[in-house]
């Protein structure tokens, strides 16, 4: 599906009066919107905080480590839950197009006591395969021998998925993956305990997607509105020039297992 060009002599045009008059009154309700956000924004960071009791470890590049590593010194943690199977060819496509934003904030957050990481469930060997490929520099490890994921509700056992509805988003329903993409926030205090303060997931990980905020600024925005799978148009940053052809029909597909894998998408503690 190739994209069309905006018309000459557009319906839409009209003169600059008419044109600041519109604008103005679209500012009021921007205004409106910005005073509403930073409201939940507030609510977000007054939740309560729950003790994560349960002691995590995942594979590293440096060895095993525990979720209060992963802070790397700082008071707060948010971790990307990337939907990475184990023995899948590839990392999500989606959660890849999210991850292509993470490197560059990262010096940023760490000047506000704030560390991102990234957890999937596939072993670390191909993490690091899929990363390299990518040219990702961010902090990426395996919760594969860990309930880690399971237990934030963004991978799901065979049981789950046999019985044709899974928890995610706090609701239970149908999910076209063993994986599912997530975002969670963790605390740690001066005593060293650590704490979970927030959850997302879905479209209210949308706020993630720099590219998403550009596009809605366009005339066509995202120009999703005829596909299936809203994000069916979006492939691995250097997979767009090869034949790149988008199927509006196209509905979600997890990524296919590598030929040959032994570690299947089955397996947690």
């Amino acid at each position: 599906m190739a994209s069309s060009t905006i018309e000459l002599g557009h319906p839409n045009a009209v003169s600059h009066s008419d044109w600041l008059e519109a604008r103005a009154g679209l500012l009021a309700k921007e205004k409106e919107f910005t005073r509403l956000r930073d409201e939940l924004s507030r609510q977000r960071r007054a939740l309560p905080w729950e003790m994560v009791e349960k002691r995590y470890e995942f594979d590293a590049p440096s060895g095993k480590i525990g979720l209060a590593d992963l802070f790397d010194g700082r008071s707060q943690l948010i971790v990307y839950h990337f939907m990475f199977g184990p023995g899948w060819q590839a990392g999500c496509p989606s959660c890849s197009y999210l991850a292509d934003h993470f490197d560059g904030p990262a010096i940023h957050l760490a000047q506000r006591d704030t560390t991102l990481a990234v957890i999937s469930r596939a072993p670390l060997g191909e993490i690091e395969a899929f990363k390299k490929r990518m040219g990702w520099k961010f902090q990426w490890v395996s919760s594969f021998a860990s309930d880690f994921n399971f237990d934030y509700r963004v991978s799901f056992t065979p049981e789950e998925r046999a019985r044709g509805k899974v928890e995610y988003n706090y609701t239970l329903g149908e999910f076209p993956s063993e994986e599912g993409p997530g975002v969670s926030v963790f605390a740690k205090d001066a005593a060293g305990d650590v704490f979970h303060t927030y959850s997302s997931f879905a479209r209210g990980l949308d706020i993630l997607v720099g590219t998403y905020n550009f596009l809605d600024l366009v005339p066509k925005g995202r120009d999703e509105d005829g596909l299936a799978f809203s994000m069916a148009w979006v492939r691995h940053h250097d997979r767009y020039t090869q034949g790149y052809f988008v199927d509006p029909a196209q509905r979600y597909e997890q990524p296919k297992s590598a030929a040959g894998s032994c570690c299947g998408g089955e397996s947690h503690s």
